[in-house]
């Protein structure tokens, strides 16, 4: 509140002298809204210079100076050039005014690559302000889990959006095809909820590569032009970019990581869905989408059902893990809390039949021979 306060000071302050001395030659009123124009224009300016780092100032302070001495040495040529005069002298303002704005903007662009760390003193601490860029993929936008991520805090760092993408991912969303269609409005919606995301910087850049067709060649050349990150979950993507030495973010490679560790001999409940590819099993999946499969349990289909785990798979999808049904052990338990037939008593084959009937302990001991 207090910078605001000082801010409109300082607008009125100018308004008032431009209304007292009238350095334009204009009326009072105009002089003073002269003024406040100038004001606003100098508290706009200060308001970009502070959300520059201290890298970008210093290249911009030293390419505005180059570009004033490279303006005076044009200006002595067009002095000597031309006779004096309005052309003379308009010539070397624009000179002046070019120079110093081109310095000023190269400058400022190419402020990022001082390394002020070497100087030490106050600006030690320069290194660790260094950007990290993160570049977006067109399949990770579309896939939304990306705006999960950000919204937890755990993505740091200023996230890049290629203009490229952009166009892309437009054109999806323009398709024929409803299903692409949905898929491209979905990344739409992904990159509001991104720029809605406090804790993460948002930066659209127009850098393009005319020579490169292909968008993920072009998203690498990106990422050695930034030194950033690719995040995606295109495997094809995320090979060649190591290929190339550039540092990838696989989206499902973090999904992966972040599932429960299973070990074997562990008891898990799971919902049979289906029958599984192998004789005799059962297919089930976990909240998070890990496929488990079940021997001796395609009888169980559309049942929960507790299981020992015999092993885990990693493959390049994710993880598959492999269980095993104990019918036995089932019977014994439900024997125990619903029959008061004595221990002694012939033990049950199964839930689903009478103990006595031997055609239902047939293909239950031919499971066991197989196990």
């Amino acid at each position: 509140m207090d910078v605001v306060l000082i801010r409109l000071l300082f607008v009125l302050f100018v308004s008032v002298i431009c209304f007292k001395i009238h350095p334009f030659d204009l009326p009072s009123n105009l002089d003073a809204a002269v003024g406040v124009l100038i004001g606003v224009a100098i508290i706009v300016f200060e308001w970009r210079l502070r959300v520059m780092s201290l890298k970008r100032l210093i290249g911009a302070a030293i390419g505005s100076v180059l570009g004033i001495f490279g303006a005076y040495l044009f200006a002595l040529v067009i002095r000597n050039s031309l006779p004096a005069g309005p052309t003379q002298s308009f010539l070397q303002i624009m000179v002046m005014l070019i120079m110093a704005y081109v310095g000023l903007a190269v400058g400022a662009n190419k402020g990022d690559l001082l390394n002020l760390a070497a100087l030490g003193g106050i600006f030690g601490g320069e290194k660790s302000g260094k950007k990290s860029y993160k570049i977006l993929d067109t399949s990770v936008i579309i896939d939304g889990r990306i705006a999960d991520i950000a919204e937890t805090g755990f993505l740091d760092g200023l996230i890049v959006i290629p203009q490229f993408v952009l166009r892309e991912l437009q054109l999806v969303a323009d398709s024929a095809d409803s299903l692409k269609r949905n898929r491209g409005r979905r990344g739409l919606d992904i990159l509001q909820r991104l720029q809605k995301t406090a804790s993460v910087q948002i930066q659209i850049v127009e850098d393009d590569f005319p020579s490169v067709r292909e968008v993920d060649m072009k998203l690498i050349e990106l990422a050695k032009l930034y030194e950033g990150k690719i995040i995606t979950n295109d495997f094809n993507l995320n090979k060649v970019a190591q290929l190339q030495g550039v540092a990838v973010l696989n989206i499902n490679e973090l999904a992966n990581s972040l599932k429960p560790i299973v070990l074997p001999g562990e008891i898990m409940r799971v919902f049979i869905l289906k029958e599984g590819k192998e004789y005799n099993q059962g297919v089930a999946y976990l909240d998070d989408g890990t496929m488990v499969v079940v021997d001796n349990a395609r009888k169980m289909i559309g049942k929960t059902i507790d299981i020992s785990v015999t092993s885990v798979l990693q493959t390049t999808a994710g993880k598959m893990i492999f269980g095993k049904w104990d019918e036995r052990a089932t019977g014994r338990h439900e024997s125990k809390g619903t029959s008061s037939v004595p221990l002694t008593a012939p033990s049950s084959a199964g839930s689903n039949g009478p103990p006595s009937d031997p055609a239902k302990k047939t293909p239950a001991v031919a499971d066991r021979t197989a196990d």
